[in-house]
């Protein structure tokens, strides 16, 4: 700046700490200088005054030091982080970036703008194959207006590439090309433009082919199954192929309608699964022609083409083959008849199976029951016994409990008449006695009554004392009577 009789850009403004504008640590302050930028860099307050010190100058405000893009009256500053870059156009529009670094410019003349601040490792458009689905990589365009009269339009000045793990992009710079590998890339330079991306792992894919005539002109459809991996995008890219499918698909299609033509359509019909080397035909399989050809012819050609184009083809097989045509109408009404033949024949089984299941049922359901009333009998049995049983021991007590009661109750009553006839013939006195035959008598005729006559028994020597008790017992109840 000096050089070119140009102000300095720092300024040597000293600050306070009481009034003016104020400037934070972080922060720089912009001065406009009578159009030319100056910056403040310490932090504090700056007052107006002297008025030496403001002499064409203007206050612009502040912004982070940190900030990624400061651009202030033709002063550019700029700092990007890892994974960032930024894409600048010089005053001559030349296009360059700045990857995970800082730059400071100021023009004099034109200016430095900042396209675009690109994050490499997210960018917004995913590009995948159309084919497989499968994502190759991620890219984004920076654009730059470009103004012609009264219309503007854009035009792409950087071109960023985010490819992944085990994909390639292919660049062409003429009649160049030039294998880029993966990682985080960009393109400034107008003479290279981008082929396209690859992948090269392993890709499968089901491809319905065009319609193909056997021998006896019999129109049919396939549907193939292949199996590749690309191991050269370079050379593939020279035959002019965008996809590996692109450069299969017209190969399989010429095999399969060489492989078909030779065929019969009774051979085919037989057929039922056509498939690679995994798919083993028996020898006297009248369809063993074709899956020879196809294990042979079409993979060894199919391979041998693929290698051409930078392919491995590592498996091919026939999935499905749809016939066309009135041959395919008459297929489809015998197809038809024989699915309804087989539905009918196994419904039947069905219905036979399930009467078969229900009898099983029923027989089942009958022994059971059978098994219930057989055990319904021993339990009533048994209790039959076990309830006769009970009541025999129980009358046994019973009748042991009564004999018991009896000897009992005799041996007590004897006990007593003993005891009352010790009693009685411990007396001594005869008046007692003579009392004691009277109360004796007294309660016979009580018991009795007083008209029971009483024969005697006793023997001819005691018959005088009991005439004597008898008239006794007379005149003491005639007394009575009076």
């Amino acid at each position: 700046m000096r050089n070119t009789n140009h102000n300095h850009i720092i300024s040597r403004k000293s600050p306070t700490d009481w009034i003016g504008q104020e400037i934070s640590p972080g922060k720089i302050g912009l001065i406009n200088h009578g159009g030319m930028p100056k910056v403040i860099t310490r932090p504090g307050r700056y007052p107006g005054f002297p008025f030496r010190n403001w002499w064409a100058r203007s206050w612009r405000g502040t912004q982070g030091l940190s900030d990624t893009v400061v651009e202030f009256l033709g002063l550019t500053i700029l700092q990007v982080s890892q994974n960032q870059a930024a894409v600048i156009s010089d005053p001559q529009n030349h296009i360059f970036v700045i990857k995970n670094a800082g730059f400071v410019a100021l023009a004099i003349e034109g200016s430095y703008d900042v396209l675009a601040v690109v994050d490499q490792t997210h960018l917004p458009t995913k590009v995948k194959d159309h084919v497989t689905g499968a994502t190759l990589g991620s890219t984004y365009e920076v654009r730059m207006k470009s103004k012609i009269r009264d219309s503007s339009s854009e035009y792409v000045v950087a071109l960023f590439l985010d490819i992944p793990a085990n994909n390639c992009a292919v660049l062409q710079r003429g009649d160049d090309l030039e294998l880029l590998g993966a990682g985080q890339h960009y393109i400034t330079n107008p003479n290279v433009t981008l082929r396209g991306l690859y992948t090269c792992g392993e890709n499968q894919i089901e491809m319905p082919t065009k319609d193909i005539y056997t021998r006896d002109q019999v129109p049919v459809s396939l549907t193939i199954y292949l199996k590749w991996q690309l191991t050269s995008p370079l050379m593939l890219t020279t035959h002019g192929y965008n996809t590996p499918y692109d450069a299969l698909r017209d190969k399989a299609q010429s095999v399969l309608t060489q492989i078909v033509s030779h065929l019969d359509y009774s051979a085919m019909v037989k057929q039922r699964s056509l498939g690679g080397d995994h798919m083993k035909a028996e020898g006297d399989d009248p369809s063993a022609a074709f899956l020879d050809a196809l294990r042979t012819q079409a993979m060894d050609e199919l391979h041998q083409a693929a290698l051409e184009y930078g392919i491995v083809l590592k498996d091919l097989a026939v999935i499905d083959r749809q016939f066309k045509g009135d041959v395919a109408h008459q297929m489809e009404k015998l197809t038809t008849r024989a699915l309804q033949t087989q539905v009918e024949a196994a419904n039947v089984d069905r219905e036979n199976s399930n009467k078969v299941k229900q009898e099983e049922g029923a027989l089942s359901v009958a022994r059971i029951k059978a098994q219930s009333r057989n055990t319904q009998a021993d339990a009533d049995a048994y209790s039959a016994v076990a309830a006769a049983r009970a009541a025999a021991q129980a009358l046994q007590i019973q009748t042991e409990a009564q004999a018991e009661a009896t000897r009992l109750s005799a041996k007590a009553e004897a006990d007593a008449i003993r005891l009352k006839a010790l009693a009685d013939a411990d007396v001594k006195d005869r008046f007692a006695q003579e009392m004691q035959l009277r109360r004796i008598e007294v309660e016979r005729v009580r018991g009795y009554g007083n008209k029971t006559v009483f024969v005697p028994t006793a023997e001819a020597g005691n018959r005088a004392g009991d005439a004597m008790a008898f008239g006794l017992a007379a005149s003491m109840g005639g007394i009575q009577g009076k």
